[in-house]
């Protein structure tokens, strides 16, 4: 209501000052037909000027503020990856059976042009990874994520990061993730059937992983080069990566 009432103040205002002036142009000059004719050029101007202003230049405000809002994102996606994405992936991938050729796929990341991100992400629903459980890796996965657990919920904290849809499913299936494994007391001798779940969810995980890391590492490579060579040297698919530069 108090948004309401400051536009129709605002509202008021402006069309008081516009008569005003009008009330002054004809006390100075008396020519009532200048003033229509004015008037109603300036009306016919009218909805030029609301294209122009609404559509076009708000629009081109709006792509900005889009642009910074992404890049600001990306510093907050690039601090999730840092802190608990790399190693997420390299201990999901642990489990991950197949494709076999996958890994020697990816690991070649910085040899990709632009089309080959978009290329690999459009196929990515597609691979099975038969993510095969053990129990040492889902006791090391467990601990892992209650670790990072407050780390986690300080990104929810970001209301920016719920705008933006993929990192959001992601973080929700990692939380899901997390809640599955913290409640199993016992991850030793688990059912068929509690296997196929939780390699249900680590399955989702894994491929909302990829796809978050493959539009970050686009995204590295066409704005922070630096920041991309260290990334491709600590890939997380690629068992022979070394952070030194040889």
């Amino acid at each position: 209501m108090k948004l309401l009432s400051w536009k129709v103040w605002l509202g008021l205002s402006l069309v008081w000052a516009s008569a005003m002036f009008y009330g002054i142009h004809y006390f100075l000059f008396r020519d009532v037909n200048y003033m229509l004719r004015l008037f109603f050029a300036q009306l016919g101007f009218l909805p030029i000027n609301v294209l122009i202003v609404t559509i076009i230049i708000n629009q081109l405000l709006g792509v900005h503020a889009k642009r910074a809002k992404l890049a600001k994102l990306n510093m907050v996606i690039g601090a999730f990856f840092s802190e608990v994405g790399q190693d997420l992936l390299k201990s999901l991938s642990s489990f991950a059976t197949g494709p076999d050729h996958f890994s020697s796929l990816i690991k070649n990341i910085d040899q990709w042009p632009d089309e080959g991100f978009a290329s690999f992400r459009k196929a990515l629903p597609g691979y099975d990874f038969d993510l095969r459980l053990e129990e040492v890796k889902l006791e090391f996965l467990q601990s892992f994520l209650a670790d990072k657990r407050d780390f986690l919920l300080r990104l929810l904290e970001n209301p920016n990061l719920l705008e933006h849809d993929a990192f959001s499913n992601l973080l929700l299936a990692v939380f899901h993730l997390a809640e599955e494994l913290a409640k199993r007391e016992e991850l030793q001798h688990l059912s068929p059937g509690d296997q196929e779940h939780l390699s249900g969810d680590l399955q989702r995980v894994f491929l909302l992983l990829i796809g978050a890391w493959l539009d970050y590492m686009q995204h590295l490579k066409n704005h922070y080069p630096y920041l991309f060579s260290l990334a491709v040297r600590t890939n997380p698919f690629d068992p022979q990566a070394t952070v030194e530069i040889q």
